[in-house]
């Protein structure tokens, strides 16, 4: 599994990264996690609002800063 944060690398940003590595030590699973910042690639996946959440390339969350229950809500769906 392949986790991307999009966004400039503002606290949101960084919260919400934090928020995914605590959801995935709850949750016992390992994921790649990669911050992207370019304003470009961010654009490409046609997200406007960041911080955004994209897991193996599909946007599941922009906008918000999810706490790390929420992830796991989102995680579970992907999974099943």
């Amino acid at each position: 599994m392949v986790i991307k944060i999009l966004g400039s690398g503002c606290k949101n940003c960084i919260t919400l990264k934090e928020n995914t590595e605590m959801a995935l030590k709850e949750m016992n699973m390992e994921a790649e996690i990669v911050k992207v910042t370019d304003f470009k690639d961010i654009t490409a996946y046609g997200v406007m609002s960041t911080p955004a959440l994209v897991i193996d390339e599909k946007v599941v969350s922009f906008g918000k800063v999810l706490k790390p229950k929420d992830v796991i809500k989102i995680i579970e769906k992907i999974r099943d």
